[in-house]
């Protein structure tokens, strides 16, 4: 060979490795950067868990469920002693093998009958809308180890909300909207309703239901365990909405929703009360129109054949509490009013005085407080007192006096554990010790809890405590190993501010800079909106992925930041919270600029490269900033908007704007399409053409507006994807480089 074909075979052989392996001469990632590859496809960043846990005799101890040592894959029950923290085996996985079948049950969730003899396992498990709440129930007979499949011989994955009676002889649960009981002695099955249908759901609900009134289990066991109350909802004559899956087979498929949207017919609901022996269901006589009243809550009176109903009117401001007798009769013990909207704030109500007496959480002072009402006239007594929210309630410990719930009085991004005396006495005093977000599941006698805290970047720490001491006991889950991992990273600094837009309107926020943050130089910002009464983006938590993606942003040069503007549900007193009714999209879009304008005026921002970015809600506030203040928002990246709120349903909807038919000009000025002709700056417009919540429907209307317009802008549809747009192979990844590039190609990162 000669020198000349020599060389010309090396360089031949250097291009084909150039070409065929860049790897080998690629920069190695660098550990201290954040990639898309690592925060959405690995599980390098993922948090530990623990549970499900359920408590045992009152308290004193509890169990969990861990991986077994000797059956791989699959998960053993195991009992602490909660005082010294003993640990035996309660259930081996073993003990779980079905008949001819070579591997434990997979535990998704789990309870014990009340006697502790008896343990009901669902598995298989299925997702109805949001939640996988259908599936199989099996149940563990500790004293026989027999395990058995309820439902008989029917179809997998088909049942749903089983739980036993309070006396553990028989299982309740529905199958194909029906009701059914069957009994552990014999596994007889007894129909208890009439039978279900897509439009005639019993012991379940509709879709409007689930998702507007957190209501999906439909039924309830009287505490003698002779009878059983049940929900039963007719949607005939609700429209449906089609959603089209056009990828799955070779022509489209259908699937129809019954979905109420604003000012349309609603389904009708009753409650009734059925003998577990089967016969004829006595229903409560409710005045009012079925279709324009809503039956939120339900459930038996403690020592009485009575059942409590909540009952919203359509319009949502009015709550009366009823009392349903065996015979049908109905009466009104108590009503809770607003001008704007009731909310509704536990599934359960906490009896207390042996029934005489239970826990309700109103608003009419001007502050979310707790009081004590009497069942037998609905006369409250106000427990907490002073200018400060309650969250949620936490427990009651009645033996001792003491009422413990999470406030913050102080910040409403953070969440604290206090207590209070039940009687109403004294000053309320704060338990927990650590800032940030803290979370508690507290045990019955109130002398335990599981407290699982986090804060802005900081993981999730789950430990259980001593109460009233806060005193650690034992770690469940300290993820070390993502802190770890964390603490290697560059990552910006992250500063809660106040804004003030007006003299008496002061908003919080939070703000991410770049690592390597010059305050002499200016940089472009990114804002993160949500703005609406159904969520917070200003918290002092754990954000996971997201978060993690806002700090990737940041380290390529880009200031990250949110604000709660008004009308989101921040404990910060009722006015805060329903200044905006009749005015969504229009107050929170205004507080959102007003704010921008004052941050922009910082002076390491640069104004002239702002972007916004929002989901769902969030989705709608971006495109109401773009069309609304394009002088301020040059970029915005909307996912699964609502642009009109005419297309919504109808419980979320009217409870903030009212019915569309007497409230149709705040319904056109808060919708973002009605502005779509005002677009001025770079707009991508993602949305899931599978999502059942928010229709893709609201992506066309304003793709249609923007063309009419002869107004420019990029969109992305995601086949068959639902509002989570998570479904599928690499979608989450996928969408965040979408909006990652997006950004980057038309708000370049870096300061100036």
């Amino acid at each position: 060979m000669t020198i000349r074909n020599f060389i010309h075979a090396t360089v031949r052989l250097l291009l084909f490795i150039l070409v065929l392996s860049p790897q080998l001469f690629a920069q190695q990632p660098n550990p201290s950067t954040l990639t898309l590859e690592r925060i959405f496809s690995s599980r390098e960043f993922a948090a530990e868990r623990f549970g499900p846990a359920r408590w045992l005799e009152g308290g004193a101890a509890y169990t969990t469920v861990e991986a077994s040592p000797t059956s791989k894959g699959a998960d053993d029950l195991i009992r602490y002693d909660s005082a010294s923290g003993q640990r035996s085996v309660l259930i081996a996985a073993e003990q779980l093998i079905p008949k001819g079948q070579t591997t434990p049950l997979q535990i998704e969730d789990y309870d014990w009958s009340n006697d502790g003899k008896r343990l009901l396992i669902f598995t298989n498990t299925v997702k109805v809308w949001r939640y996988n709440t259908r599936g199989d129930y099996w149940v563990l007979d500790r004293a026989t180890k027999s395990l058995t499949k309820l439902g008989g011989d029917g179809a997998a994955s088909t049942l749903m909300f089983a739980k036993f009676s309070p006396d553990g002889t028989r299982v309740g649960y529905v199958r194909d909207n029906t009701l059914f009981v069957e009994n552990l002695s014999d596994h007889k099955i007894t129909q208890l309703s009439d039978k279900g249908s897509r439009t005639h759901i019993n012991g379940t609900f509709d879709w409007v239901y689930e998702e507007e009134l957190d209501c999906r289990d439909g039924w309830r066991w009287s505490p003698d365990s002779k009878r059983i109350a049940y929900w039963q909802l007719d949607a005939t004559g609700v429209r449906d909405f089609f959603l089209i899956n056009n990828t799955d087979s070779l022509y489209p498929t259908l699937t129809p929703i019954p979905y109420p949207k604003t000012g349309e017919t609603n389904s009708a609901a009753r409650i009734g009360i059925v003998n577990v022996d089967g016969g004829e269901t006595k229903w409560m006589e409710i005045s009012g129109d079925p279709r324009n009243q809503y039956l939120a809550r339900m459930e038996w009176m403690p020592g009485t054949q009575s059942i409590i109903i909540q009952r919203l009117n359509r319009l949502q401001n009015t709550n009366d509490v009823l009392i349903g007798e065996l015979n049908g009769k109905t009466r009104v013990l108590m009503t809770d009013k607003d001008e704007a909207w009731v909310d509704i704030h536990s599934d359960n109500l906490t009896w207390l005085n042996n029934g005489k007496q239970f826990l309700w959480i109103s608003e009419r002072d001007g502050w979310r407080h707790a009081y004590l009402a009497s069942r037998d006239n609905g006369e409250l007594k106000l427990i907490t007192n002073g200018a400060y929210d309650i969250v949620s309630v936490a427990g009651v410990d009645e033996k001792g006096g003491w009422f413990y719930f999470i406030a913050s009085p102080d910040n409403a991004a953070q969440r604290y554990l206090y207590r209070t005396r039940l009687d109403g006495s004294g000053k309320a005093e704060r338990l927990s010790q650590q800032a940030g977000t803290n979370a508690y599941n507290i045990s019955p006698d109130c002398r335990w809890a599981f407290h699982t805290h986090s804060a802005f970047g900081v993981p999730p720490r789950i430990s259980f405590v001593r109460l009233p001491q806060h005193q650690e006991a034992r770690v469940f889950a300290d993820n070390a190993k993502l802190r770890e991992r964390l603490s290697s990273l560059r990552l910006g600094k992250t500063e809660f501010f106040k804004v003030k837009i007006a003299n008496d309107i002061e908003l919080d926020g939070w703000l991410i800079k770049p690592p390597d943050f010059d305050p002499n130089k200016k940089y472009p910002l990114l804002f993160h909106v949500y703005g609406e009464p159904a969520g917070q983006t200003v918290l002092d938590n754990w954000g996971g992925a997201r978060q993690l993606w806002h700090q990737m942003l940041a380290q390529q040069g880009y200031l990250i930041a949110s604000v709660d503007n008004r009308g989101t549900p921040a404990p910060r007193g009722r006015a805060w919270r329903k200044v905006v009714y009749r005015k969504i999209g229009v107050l929170a879009s205004e507080e959102q600029a007003a704010a921008a304008k004052q941050i922009t005026a910082w002076p390491f921002v640069d104004a002239s490269r702002v972007a916004v970015w929002g989901w769902s809600g969030g989705g709608s506030m971006t495109l109401n900033l773009l069309f609304r203040s394009p002088e301020i928002y040059k970029v915005g990246m909307s996912v699964a908007p609502v642009s009109n709120q005419r297309l919504y349903d109808s419980i979320y909807q009217e409870r903030y704007m009212g019915l569309p038919q007497d409230n149709a000009e705040d319904y056109k000025q808060g919708s973002p399409v009605t502005f779509a002709d005002k677009l001025q700056g770079k707009l991508l417009l993602v949305h899931g053409t599978g999502d059942d919540n928010v229709h893709y429907q609201s992506a066309e209307l304003v793709i249609n507006a923007m063309i009419a317009a002869n107004k420019p802008f990029t969109m992305m549809a995601y086949p068959n994807r639902s509002h989570s747009i998570s479904e599928g192979a690499n979608t989450s990844r996928h969408l965040h480089e979408l909006l990652t590039r997006f950004l980057r190609e038309n708000m370049p990162p870096g300061a100036k």
